[in-house]
């Protein structure tokens, strides 16, 4: 007999490309309906995503536009949520950007750039996430885009890495504050991923030094495995933390970057 419960539902930021819209295939094939975030200049490639979700999957889908460093921004993109798809199950924290520098050559508007959109991004997305959830009542699942470089420092990333310790600690902090709501906080941790924004990294350490690229030190091979990671990687890791079987994990940033980084 078919089920009458109401399918969950899930936010992703930075949802139009990389491990963004890996994930929020993946959501949707495990029948979660999708709410997908991302800036305004990737419209195109969010509804193309939105299109092929309601095509493959059958999902309800919806698409927000705005900043995740713009607090009114979040705050809307729940609201229009759970207004379209009903409660909010899990939010998914996954925009994020990066920069190659070293310490003194990086400017205060590379800095502000970082912080901004990674952490106060994530802060927001936790917090109108927990808000939402606690006011439910029901608990519900949140995971956030850390790194391997934050747990270790990367060459010419210093404030890269700042910015994803610092999404260990709103994770951590987080999973001790909420666990009474039945709500689980992590994130996961990956090195080397496939994508636009590691190819915007690999661009920027060729211009500013010269080097051909594909020799900045965080390229492959450098992992046990011998490959560099795939966004579907990532994704089934965001699969597991959000399914029924996680219930028991909170406050975990989890490796997956095919044995670089061991803890």
């Amino acid at each position: 007999m078919a089920s009458t419960s109401p399918r969950r539902v899930a936010i992703i930021t930075g949802a139009a490309q990389g491990i963004g819209r890996s994930v929020s295939l993946r959501l949707a094939k495990d029948g979660l309906d999708v709410a997908l975030f991302d800036l305004p200049k990737c419209q195109n490639l969010l509804e193309e995503l939105a299109a092929s979700i309601r095509a493959e999957h059958g999902a309800r889908v919806i698409t927000v536009y705005g900043d995740v460093s713009v607090e009114e921004d979040i705050k809307k993109l729940v609201d229009t949520t759970t207004e379209q798809l009903g409660d909010l199950y899990a939010m998914i924290a996954n925009a994020g950007t990066a920069n190659v520098a070293s310490l003194h050559e990086t400017t205060t508007e590379m800095f502000d750039k970082l912080m901004n959109i990674n952490v106060k991004g994530v802060f927001f997305s936790y917090k109108y996430a927990l808000l939402r959830l606690i006011e439910q009542g029901k608990g519900g699942r949140i995971v956030g885009a850390a790194s391997i470089s934050g747990k270790r420092g990367s060459p010419d990333q210093p404030v890269y890495s700042a910015t994803k310790f610092a999404i260990r600690g709103l994770t951590q902090s987080a999973a001790r504050d909420y666990g009474k709501y039945g709500i689980t906080v992590n994130a996961y941790a990956p090195g080397l991923v496939d994508t636009p924004l590691w190819t915007l990294v690999d661009e920027m350490h060729s211009a500013n030094t010269g080097a051909p690229k594909g020799s900045w030190p965080g390229s492959p091979p450098k992992n046990a495995l011998g490959r560099v990671a795939q966004p579907e990687d990532i994704a089934k890791l965001v699969s597991f933390l959000v399914s029924d079987d996680a219930a028991f994990i909170t406050g975990q940033s989890y490796n997956v970057d095919g044995g670089e980084y061991f803890d």
